[in-house]
């Protein structure tokens, strides 16, 4: 059975057992989660086996968002969710209107609502986790040498220490965890909702806001009016901040561990990987760096 034959399987069951018909389900993607588009306009979430936890998580907090007028993605309210399948969580929700992706001052809007709000009462978010899954990456970069996996490791423990010391800043609360545009829809209307909620946990907002700076100091992706907008609109340039060297390079790791892990699965990523590298050591001058191109 193809994995799409085994995920519309899957789908099957937990509409039924949701009451909600997949008889005419179309596949979105086939992905990290599979999402199917079902009649009525409803999407089907399906996570991978042992995310129950996560799956339960990002249901409470579409909840708990919508309850505080924060215009995010939504559940569907009536039914008990995540619905588990063959030890595969579930979950359900409003299909989007016809959208694009919003611009930077679209998410620091969304995070200006978000960092607002008082953590939830009714369920414990966990710790912002920041070096989740970098140390299983930097042995899985079989590109790499034993020697740059050996620098990364130190970099990655030099980064685990200064980020225990990580200087008072903005107060902490909820964080959404991956803040760039592509978690934020735009709609016709003009709506900036917010996607993705997997990685919503308690910690400094300046990691929210790091996400975005890194795209005008690291890699020149933005351009200033964009980077001024989005200052603007959240009402802080976490640039200004004492412990944003610390957060940036954390990112900064982040984003050359995905181009390695990326290029251990495909040649084409191996350059990006290499020059990544080469820039986070030191190797290439002064941020912004030339060359750094979106990965996959």
């Amino acid at each position: 059975m193809s994995r799409e034959d085994t995920s519309r399987a899957v789908l099957g069951q937990a509409a039924h057992l949701a009451g909600l018909d997949a008889s005419g389900a179309t596949l979105i993607r086939l992905g990290e989660n599979d999402l199917w588009r079902l009649p009525g306009g409803v999407v089907a979430r399906i996570a991978r086996a042992g995310q129950d936890a996560a799956a339960a998580k990002e249901v409470a907090v579409a909840h708990w968002l919508e309850e505080g007028g924060v215009d995010a993605v939504r559940v569907i309210r009536d039914i008990d969710q995540p619905v588990h399948v063959v030890g595969r969580p579930v979950t359900f929700w409003h299909e989007l209107p016809p959208h694009e992706q919003g611009t930077v001052a679209d998410v620091a809007a969304a995070l200006r609502q978000v960092h607002k709000l008082d953590p939830p009462a009714g369920f414990t978010l966990p710790a912002l986790a920041p070096f989740v899954r970098l140390a299983e990456r930097i042995d899985r970069a079989t590109t790499l040498t034993g020697t740059d996996r050996a620098w990364l490791a130190g970099h990655l423990t030099a980064l685990q220490d200064r980020y225990a010391g990580l200087p008072a800043g903005l107060p902490r609360g909820v964080v959404h965890g991956d803040a760039w545009r592509g978690n934020i829809a735009r709609t016709a209307n003009g709506r900036a909702i917010l996607l993705d909620l997997e990685r919503t946990a308690i910690g400094p907002p300046e990691w929210d806001l790091v996400s975005t700076a890194v795209s005008r100091v690291t890699t020149g992706w933005l351009a200033e009016p964009e980077w001024t907008a989005y200052c603007g609109a959240y009402g802080h340039d976490v640039t200004t901040w004492p412990g944003f060297d610390v957060l940036r390079d954390i990112r900064e790791l982040r984003m050359t561990l995905m181009a390695c892990q990326l290029a251990a699965e495909n040649p084409r990523y191996q350059e990006q990987a290499a020059h990544r590298l080469a820039c986070i050591r030191g190797e290439r001058g002064p941020r912004p760096w030339a060359g750094w191109a979106a990965v996959p």
